[in-house]
């Protein structure tokens, strides 16, 4: 996909390093910096009842600090047997890291045998001259019984992904970054861009 309607440098509303890469696999013409990088050393509080509010939130708080286009994305897996937890509280699911996340995931999910899921994310990307859009993305899969695979990061390796037929744990950048929910919401956010 060309995505060369975004400027050349745009701040990335975040400090998870992991998805600031994915950022710059999926669109690699575009420079992205942290919002540390760029000054911004507040932590907006993500308290939005959805993935679209919290990327919001982040997007406006350092956007209306430092003036310059900025994209947030608030993303999360959401397990229908779980009624769409751990969804918005994703990474703050059992209030420790991704490991004690992933361990919580595994003992909720004990003898369930439906275990369907899906990678949600919504992007919010504001403009220099403070224009919001919005891009939202899916990808549908199911929840393991175990870890598989080691590379990615959060629940990449307890998400067996219908797209790759493996876990995102198994996948390389390029096939992961192919069918993620992130790639689809930046898809949709640049179909919106005039």
């Amino acid at each position: 996909m060309n995505f060369k309607k975004f400027p050349k440098e745009i701040v990335v509303a975040s400090g998870n390093l992991g998805k600031i890469e994915e950022f710059k696999e999926i669109i690699p013409n575009v420079k992205f910096i942290s919002m540390r990088e760029a000054g911004f050393n507040g932590d907006p509080d993500e308290t939005g009842a959805t993935f679209k509010d919290n990327a919001y939130i982040k997007a406006k708080a350092v956007y209306s600090e430092l003036k310059r286009p900025v994209i947030a994305d608030d993303s999360g897996l959401c397990v229908d047997a779980l009624g769409g937890a751990p969804g918005v509280y994703s990474a703050r699911f059992s209030g420790g890291d991704f490991k004690d996340n992933r361990a919580l995931l595994l003992k909720r999910m004990e003898n369930i045998s439906e275990r369907s899921a899906r990678f949600v994310c919504a992007v919010c990307y504001i403009n220099e001259k403070g224009e919001t859009l919005f891009g939202e993305g899916y990808t549908e899969g199911k929840i393991l019984f175990e870890e598989i695979g080691s590379k990615g990061f959060g629940y990449d390796n307890l998400f067996y992904s219908f797209d790759l037929n493996k876990s995102f744990g198994e996948a390389d950048e390029d096939e992961k970054n192919s069918v993620s929910h992130r790639y689809r919401a930046l898809e949709d956010l640049f179909s919106k861009l005039q």
